[in-house]
Order: C-alpha cells, then sequence, then structure tokens
C-alpha cells in the first residue's frame, strides 16, 4: 500500500490535480467560517452590484475626518465626473453648434473643459437634437458646474415642520480612515440579479455541487461495479440479462433520459441528493462495460481457479481474488464519474431542471440565474465568469488526476 501511494504521489500529473482540488476543498471549509451567514441571503437592493469594497456613505459623514492635500486628487476627481461618454457627448454638442474642435484631445480634461465653459449655452437649441438630448446636456453641464464646488453641505429637517438647517460641511481636502466606517463591507464578486454576495454563493455552491458530484460517483460505479463483476464472472444467462439492460441504456442517449426523469419528478421534489440519485442511476453503463471487460480477462487465471477449486463462494471469490486487481480501475472510474455527476448537474440546472432554488445554491444553478437575467450581455461578469471558472478548475483537477493514476497503474503508459 506504501508503495502504491509513493509511486501515485510521483505523478506529477496526479500531484498538481490533487493540489488543485483540496485547494478548492479547503477554500470551501475556511471562507464559511472567514464570513458566514446564509448565502442566499439578499444584502443588495439593486442587482448585479460590481466587485469592490462598499462604504456606509451614512456612516462615513458620521466618521472623525482628517485633512490630507493630494496633489493628483483633483485630477481624480475630474475624470470621475467626465466618462468617456460624456467627453464624445461634448464634442457633439460643439459639432452641432458648428465650433471649430479641430485638434481637440479629449483626454485633455482642461482644455475640454475650457472649450465647453467658453461656449456652452443652456438655451442654444442645436438643429436637429431632441429636448432628451438638449436635457442630458443641462445635466451633464450642471456636473461640471460642481466640479469647482470646494465643499458639500449636510442638511437635515430640524423639526416636524420640516424646517432645514445645516448640520455640517464636508470639505474636498476631508478624509476619513476606511477602518473608523462603521459598516465596510467588501465584495470581491460583487452581487448577482438578486443582490446575492457572489463569492459567498459561489463558495456555497461548488461545495454543494461536489457534494452531488461524488453521490452520483458512488451511485453510477457502485451499480456499474456491481453488474459489472457478475457479467463478467457469472457469464452465461446472467451476462445476456445485464448486457442486454446496459445495451438499452447504451442506446438511449443519457442526458435525454436524464432530462425526462428530472422533468417527471417535478421542482418541489428535486433536491440536491434527488438529483445526484438521477444523475447516478443514468450514468454507469460504461462502467459496467468496462469492469465486464477487465473480469473477463481475470476470471480464468490460476489463482481464481485455484479458489473454485478450494469451494470459496462467488462473494469471496469476487471480493478477494478479483476485485483487488481491478480496485485501481475502480478509483480511476469513480474520478470520472464524479468529474462527469457535475458537469451533468450544471447541464441540468442551466436547463431549470436541477435541484430546487431555496435551500442551497449550486453551480448549474448559479449559472441559470445569470443567464435568465442576462448578465452576458450587459457586462455583469462578476455573475457567471467566476462559475464557469470553478467548474473548469473541479473539472481539469479530477480528469488530471485520473490521467496520473492511469499513468502509474497502466503498463502501457508507464516510463
Amino acid at each position: 500500500m506504501k508503495n502504491t501511494l509513493r509511486q501515485v504521489f510521483h505523478s506529477s500529473k496526479f500531484v498538481v490535480g490533487f493540489v488543485i482540488f483540496v485547494a478548492i476543498l479547503l477554500t470551501m471549509i475556511v471562507y464559511p467560517l472567514i464570513n458566514p451567514g446564509n448565502p442566499l441571503e439578499m444584502i443588495g437592493v439593486g442587482t448585479f452590484a460590481k466587485p469592490g469594497t462598499y462604504v456606509s456613505l451614512y456612516d462615513a459623514t458620521k466618521t472623525p475626518t482628517e485633512t490630507l492635500r493630494l496633489s493628483d486628487a483633483g485630477d481624480k476627481r475630474l475624470a470621475k465626473l467626465l466618462s468617456d461618454e460624456d467627453r464624445v457627448a461634448m464634442v457633439e454638442w460643439f459639432t452641432a453648434m458648428g465650433i471649430d474642435v479641430e485638434g481637440l484631445d479629449i483626454s485633455d480634461t482642461d482644455a475640454l473643459l475650457e472649450l465647453w465653459r467658453a461656449n456652452y449655452d443652456p438655451s442654444a437649441k442645436p438643429k436637429g437634437m431632441t429636448q432628451a438630448r438638449r436635457n442630458y446636456y443641462k445635466r451633464l453641464n450642471n456636473s461640471i458646474a460642481s466640479i469647482n464646488a470646494s465643499e458639500t453641505l449636510i442638511i437635515a429637517e430640524k423639526n416636524d415642520a420640516g424646517e432645514l438647517e445645516e448640520q455640517g460641511q464636508i470639505t474636498t481636502t476631508d478624509y476619513v480612515n476606511v477602518r473608523q466606517v462603521a459598516n465596510v463591507k467588501a465584495l470581491p464578486l460583487g452581487t448577482d440579479n438578486f443582490g446575492r454576495d457572489v463569492l459567498k454563493e459561489l463558495v456555497s455552491a461548488a461545495g454543494t455541487s461536489i457534494i452531488i458530484g461524488l453521490i452520483a460517483g458512488a451511485v453510477a460505479t457502485l451499480v456499474g461495479l456491481t453488474l459489472g463483476l457478475l457479467s463478467g464472472y457469472v457469464g452465461g444467462l446472467v451476462d445476456d440479462i445485464i448486457m442486454f439492460v446496459t445495451n438499452i441504456f447504451t442506446v438511449i442517449p443519457g442526458f435525454v433520459l436524464l432530462i425526462l426523469i428530472s422533468y417527471s419528478i417535478g421542482q418541489e421534489q428535486r433536491g440536491a441528493t434527488v438529483v445526484a440519485l438521477v444523475i447516478g442511476l443514468t450514468s454507469w453503463t460504461w462502467t459496467t462495460r468496462s469492469v465486464r471487460s477487465q473480469v473477463i480477462s481475470l476470471r480464468n487465471r490460476d489463482h481464481v481457479n485455484l479458489s473454485k477449486l478450494s469451494g470459496h463462494s462467488l462473494v469471496r471469490i469476487i471480493i478477494t481474488d478479483i476485485l483487488p486487481y481491478i480496485a485501481s480501475y475502480v478509483v480511476m472510474a469513480f474520478i470520472l464519474q464524479v468529474s462527469s455527476g457535475i458537469l451533468a448537474e450544471a447541464q441540468l440546472s442551466l436547463l431549470g431542471l436541477g435541484p430546487r432554488t431555496t435551500e442551497v445554491p449550486t453551480l448549474g444553478l448559479m449559472m441559470n440565474w445569470a443567464m435568465l437575467y442576462s448578465a452576458h450581455t450587459n457586462g455583469s461578469w462578476w455573475a457567471y465568469f467566476p462559475v464557469i471558472l470553478t467548474i473548469t478548475l473541479i473539472s481539469f483537477s479530477l480528469n488530471l488526476m485520473n490521467t496520473g493514476l492511469d499513468q502509474v497503474f497502466n503498463p502501457t503508459l508507464r516510463d
């Protein structure tokens, strides 16, 4: 056993795949301890908040301030207030008014603002420009006018009559230490369409999908191993019956059968475990055929014939004289079945036939939610790309482990 493990961990491919998979498992275990709570909790009122750190504006105004005079603060403020779209729109207004913009560099903020302040007229009505577009330019001009403001007033209602009074001032040189703000929330992957923390949801979903893969892989491997052992060793009528059933399931496309069964179960009954069992019970055929071919090559060997002559039972012969010789193959089949189970769940969930959405997230469900709310068309990459990357890493690590084991145990592939 020690020698076998030593050989396995000498395979670079197996080690790389194993390290990636263990890293994913550790993340699933450690991250919920750092950021506990319900992964399906809706913390965002809007949808698809961008990744970043969010500071409570209410608490920030009540946090002690320090005065800092940063040389590039003004430039950054200007660049933030004037987006690329605004700069292009300003040039369009100049053109519509017949103002010469030849040689104007829209990235030159000072030159652009100087030209705007010298020529913009709110009452002007350029030919062919709609009222809505003129209102846009008025709002843009108000934003530009606010650039020079050196302070912002904080106003609050004084009494029930609704009278307002000044509560404080915020100048352009006032800064707060983020660590002193009462409420700061880091969202490395932003929020999804329901306003949920994508990273917390992703970690939980990866764990659920791996559990589904393990259950599906265990069921498929166990069924395929049992039928393959019986078919290959007993032979005769038993072999004919098992192979007849196996051929029927082989002819029917597995994923189509999986869709039909999942659809017939119904949404309310489709929990993660039920989906895993369905996947496992529809993906055992190739394991059965492979195990059968392995057993046929073993059943007439001398040590098996010796056990027969000794009067050992069928179960004992299969367990002690045949199974150990195909154990490595069974492990590799199990790894591939786990990977296939995870991918099958993702495919089912994309079609809306995965586990019910009210209990736990899965990688497939996250992809389904992102697709339904058009995350791929509105630029919300954080809602789906990390999910694709996670599925890819899990499948890649498992297949790399399988390839490493194949190199160790397959004589034709050994160095």
